[in-house]
């Protein structure tokens, strides 16, 4: 059974623990130098993450809610999660200076659960915006925002895995993955969403999105596609994708097929919606599409994240696997509708 050291203060002055063990000062420097950094990036971010009031209508009654947004630009645009402005046109954002600015939704996209916010007056500093895939297991991150309405909060964890998937979307409306979501175990609880997770530098790596459970909070990580839909949302209030109308399922090639193509997995289309870009370049269920415009598909991410609104409209090339036989249909995606029920492309 383990017991506790106690280390005599004149003893440890000298070099020396009560046990004899040599005291080490770095121990005492990591833990500062820990502090120092917490306490450097909330001190510069915490101005920039304002605590919002929202009041939302649902079937002509009106619920408030609450949760937490991040200044991105000098002009007063605020980066939040989907899900805390759903149903809500306006609302306030406190700031921790005492400051109360009221702000409009300028458009959510539920299937990145983030939503982009304005405010008609000045605004405090804008975050700088990081990269989430520079991030690495175990490096330190910094959380902000309003849990439970404490405005200003600040936690701190390390990044607990990276790569993790999360579905979102309308309840009984169409699903959508968020790839590398970011894991952490810096405490994140309700009213932490669309708040702050920071490196070590003060910059903006994730926007809080989840609770999976104690000591497991999720961010939306900020990268290359996050600052497309953050530009799509605030140039046009709504993010276009493209979309084929089939539901797929990642699954092994036949050994013949991967030793021509030299990869081990495909997309296998379980269903195809009547009507749907699938359906009129005749794909059909069973088949195992593994490529689109020469590009390899391993898993229906692969699909989605080829799914941008440059394709739509525009004919592409799919090959499929089909009874054994390597074949091509040209397939023509269009824009997909946000309410459309179907968890794939």
């Amino acid at each position: 059974m383990a017991t506790l050291q106690f280390v005599d203060a004149s003893a440890a002055r000298d070099g020396q623990g009560a046990a004899g063990d040599e005291f080490r000062p770095s121990d005492a420097e990591a833990l500062d130098a820990y502090s120092t950094v917490v306490i450097a990036v909330a001190r510069e971010l915490s101005p920039s993450v304002a605590s919002l009031r929202v009041a939302r209508q649902f079937r002509g009654r009106t619920a408030s809610g609450a949760g937490s947004a991040v200044v991105i630009t000098p002009d007063g645009f605020l980066l939040t999660s989907a899900h805390v402005v759903e149903g809500a046109r306006a609302g306030t954002a406190t700031f921790v200076d005492g400051s109360d600015l009221r702000f409009q939704v300028v458009g959510a996209d539920a299937l990145s659960d983030l939503a982009v916010l304005r405010v008609a007056d000045g605004t405090p500093p804008a975050a700088r915006l990081g990269d989430a895939s520079r991030l690495q297991v175990g490096q330190l991150v910094v959380a902000i925002g309003n849990p439970n309405g404490y405005a200003g909060s600040v936690t701190a964890g390390v990044v607990s895995a990276l790569g993790r998937s999360l579905p979102v979307g309308r309840p009984g409306g169409r699903q959508r993955i968020v790839e590398n979501v970011v894991q952490t175990d810096a405490a994140l609880n309700p009213g932490n969403s669309g708040g702050a997770v920071a490196d070590g530098r003060g910059a903006v790596v994730g926007i809080a999105t989840a609770v999976a459970g104690v000591g497991l909070g999720l961010a939306v990580p900020v990268d290359d596609a996050t600052r497309r839909i953050v530009a799509a949302l605030m140039r046009d209030g709504r993010v276009r994708r493209a979309y084929l109308g089939l539901v797929g399922g990642t699954r092994p090639l036949p050994p013949r097929v991967a030793g021509r193509l030299g990869r081990t997995r495909g997309i296998e289309v379980i269903e195809v919606v009547p009507g749907s870009p699938a359906d009129l370049a005749g794909l059909r269920p069973e088949d195992l599409l593994v490529e689109l415009d020469g590009l390899a598909l391993g898993g229906v991410d692969d699909l989605q994240r080829l799914m941008t609104d440059e394709r739509i409209g525009r004919r592409a090339q799919a090959t499929v696997v089909r009874a054994g036989d390597i074949r091509n249909v040209t397939v023509v995606p269009r824009e997909l509708d946000g309410d459309r029920p179907s968890p794939s492309p």
